[in-house]
């Protein structure tokens, strides 16, 4: 609990301030006071012998007591002086709860408030500073290069995020999500589209060019079932003269034949005929209600069906599980592309003015909705933290921090003290 842990070294003009320092200014201030009280009794019998142990008896004897009154003020901040209970004594520690609550309100009035924080944000170039972080080259070597570590626990972060997540459950959602987006998407207009820029184009000679390749490798597998259907359907006399044979022969060559030639033949008949059936197809797609209606209860179909859900589940264990395995190579192209990423950013963020207007507005709104939001929240935790802590916590802490300076306080108290009883003594002894 933070009441219980020991106060990290704090600092103060750039040199760690521990409490062996602060315990050193309190000697060395004490002992001061200590000297002061001892010259003061040493010169105390020898007023008479000259003059001037008069002023060194008179600064000695100021100096004890203002160091003494700047002792009693420095400790009454923090404990009773000797144990007393004096009054109004021990300030710290008895009013803890009243510093958190002023601590907080100081924090929420000057650094929470909506107006400060955009006026703050606005005099920030956000966007421009982390660009030049994101380009900034490595100072010693790859290790100490910012991007590689961002990308590093990025690509962790990401590893870890798939290992966790119920894989079986996050493919059903992703596939959810975009079943739904595609059962919202009309695909027959869309693909009635493109085929029409594709004929227009002359960019679907290779589909019907495939489309005749693979029938006629469909006919050759094919080759012995088809002689059979011929075969069953000649006449008994022909299959008794053995025609049947020839004329199954026959049938295939020329179908062979007539695929070839419109294979070959780019202004065949049958390949304008396949081009009709082609723009009539796109037509209806576009057009025809009953053409649209038939391609989307297909598609609903096969977002429906239990096997494409199969399938899809493979297919994201496969990604998933490569996403994975690149995220955790420590050389693979996921680190050196968001590397790449990382460093075009930067340089579009220090060079586009319009991508830094936006996202410091961005980041100007986020930090005015926080402070606007949980800004109460922020200066409650404050509050209750410093609450929790007891009153030996609290005093150790403020102590650390400034009881080097409060020390100085003592021994400036000593000196100036000593100074102002010898101004007085020389007003009484030489002047009045």
């Amino acid at each position: 609990m933070a009441s219980t842990a020991n106060p990290r070294p704090l600092t103060f003009g750039g040199e760690p301030l521990t409490a062996d320092r602060a315990r050193r200014m309190r000697w060395t201030a004490t002992g001061m006071l200590a000297a002061m009280a001892a010259v003061f009794v040493s010169t105390h019998g020898l007023l008479g012998v000259h003059p001037a142990w008069g002023y060194i008896n008179a600064f000695a004897e100021a100096a004890m007591v203002g160091g003494l009154a700047d002792w009693f003020a420095v400790t009454a901040l923090f404990r009773h002086p000797l144990s007393l209970p004096i009054p109004h004594t021990a300030i710290i520690p008895r009013n803890k709860d009243r510093i958190a609550d002023t601590m907080a309100q100081f924090l929420q009035e000057n650094f929470l408030t909506p107006a400060v924080v955009a006026r703050r944000m606005a005099a920030m170039n956000v966007a421009r500073a982390l660009g030049e972080f994101l380009t900034a080259a490595p100072e010693r070597s790859e290790s100490s290069d910012p991007r590689t570590r961002i990308t590093s626990g990025a690509a962790e972060l990401l590893a870890e995020v798939l290992e966790s997540l119920d894989p079986e459950r996050l493919g059903d959602q992703v596939r959810s999500g975009l079943a739904g987006q595609i059962a919202k998407l009309e695909i027959a207009p869309l693909a009635g589209r493109m085929l029409e820029s594709a004929m227009v184009d002359r960019r679907h000679q290779p589909l019907i060019d495939g489309f005749v390749r693979w029938a006629g490798l469909t006919i050759e597998d094919n080759e012995e079932t088809l002689r059979e259907i011929i075969h069953g359907r000649v006449a008994g006399v022909l299959r008794w003269a053995g025609l049947d044979k020839t004329i199954s022969s026959n049938v295939l060559d020329g179908l062979y034949k007539l695929l070839a030639e419109v294979l070959i033949d780019p202004d065949h008949p049958l390949r304008f005929k396949i081009e009709e059936g082609l723009q009539k197809l796109g037509q209806d797609l576009q057009h025809d209600p009953e053409t649209r209606e038939r391609v989307e209860s297909l598609k609903i179909e096969l977002l429906e069906n239990p096997a494409v859900a199969e399938w899809w589940l493979g297919v994201w264990e496969r990604a998933r599980l490569s996403l994975i395995r690149r995220a955790r190579t420590p050389d693979s192209m996921m680190g050196q592309e968001m590397r790449k990423s990382l460093a075009d950013l930067g340089v579009a963020l220090q060079q586009d003015a319009r991508l830094q207007h936006q996202i410091n507005r961005f980041a100007r709104r986020t930090m005015v909705g926080i402070a606007t939001r949980y800004g109460g929240q922020i200066v409650k935790l404050v509050s209750e933290t410093v609450k929790r802590w007891d009153a030996t916590t609290i005093t150790d802490r403020i102590e650390s921090a400034v009881g080097r300076d409060l020390q100085f306080i003592r021994i400036n108290g000593t000196i100036v003290g000593g100074l102002v009883g010898m101004s007085l003594h020389f007003l009484t002894t030489a002047v009045l």
